[in-house]
């Protein structure tokens, strides 16, 4: 087995599909198949179950996605141990984050980095930020740009980029189930507001902490992943959310909602890098880890 198998291997199983696994490891759908099936060979095993329509893991393909992860990040350790020229760094850093945070943070965060380290590839994965930290635990990405939780998992290392408040935000036109004093919020006024909440993540638990404060459980419209989700659908009337103020000012519709002054405001939002603490021994990692001045 070499390092390309593995790659494969890992690709097929984090899109669960072939034909867009292919694309990422740059290879034909019959090349990654063969790769796929010699692993099995090799290991003695099938480690995904696919027919015609769906791709899953089996229960040791999981085991061996682990066991992959691990090999991969020892070897480039490895290597980067034994290169002779240990100042030209050459590998690949995976990066997740919001699409907000694409193009608010990554410019700056990259562009000298790369003047500097022109031999690492980075990849670059866009989602909901609330996923953010699982991916970076599970190995799926190297670093990712997230909001700080409550309480950090001990396994990861964060450092601060910026702060940004949590606001609520209406349509600009007129509804009849608009809260008339959001400063003076009261149970019902916002019983019947209709929500737009993330599923998931930070956003989340402040927005309901809020509710449990005013004694209420919100009425929710509609619960999507991502915050961009939540200024559409709030630019089209369909409710009350909750997004960062930074994914706000970087809208294309920002002008068709409202911020709504409502008391007491809710946390900031502080958004960071993170990353495994023992990942931080890659050269690679460290690098980037090194690029970044924290906010204080």
């Amino acid at each position: 087995m070499d390092s390309r198998q593995f790659k494969h291997f890992l690709a097929v199983a984090d899109a669960l599909h072939f034909g867009r696994a292919s694309e990422s490891c740059h290879v034909s759908p019959s090349t990654l198949s063969r790769s796929i099936r010699q692993l099995e060979d090799d290991v003695g095993a099938a480690l995904f179950e696919r027919d015609n329509r769906h791709v899953t893991l089996t229960p040791q393909g999981m085991t061996f996605q682990r066991y992959a992860r691990d090999t991969l990040e020892q070897w480039e350790t490895l290597k980067r141990t034994l290169t002779a020229d240990a100042t030209f760094l050459t590998g690949e850093i995976s990066i997740y984050c919001s699409v907000t945070a694409s193009y608010s943070f990554l410019y700056e965060l990259l562009s000298a980095f790369r003047s500097r380290h022109p031999g690492i590839e980075l990849k670059l994965h866009t989602g909901d930020p609330a996923e953010s930290m699982a991916r970076v635990l599970a190995g799926e990405d190297d670093m990712a740009i997230t909001p700080r939780p409550r309480v950090p998992p001990p396994a990861l290392a964060f450092k601060s980029l910026t702060r940004s408040p949590l606001v609520f935000i209406a349509p600009t036109s007129v509804s009849d189930w608009l809260p008339a004093s959001p400063e003076s919020p009261t149970a019902e006024q916002w019983r019947s507001v209709p929500m737009i909440l993330s599923e998931a993540g930070l956003s989340r638990d402040y927005a309901d902490t809020w509710f449990k404060a005013l004694g209420i459980t919100p009425r929710i419209y509609a619960q999507v992943a991502g915050h961009e989700a939540i200024v559409s659908m709030v630019g089209l009337g369909f409710g009350v959310g909750v997004v960062p103020r930074i994914v706000l000012d970087s809208s294309p519709l920002a002008e068709r909602v409202q911020v709504l002054t409502v008391k007491p405001e809710l946390p900031h939002y502080d958004v960071g890098l993170c990353a495994l603490n023992r990942r931080l021994k890659s050269p690679l990692i460290q690098a980037l880890w090194d690029e970044v001045s924290e906010r204080t």
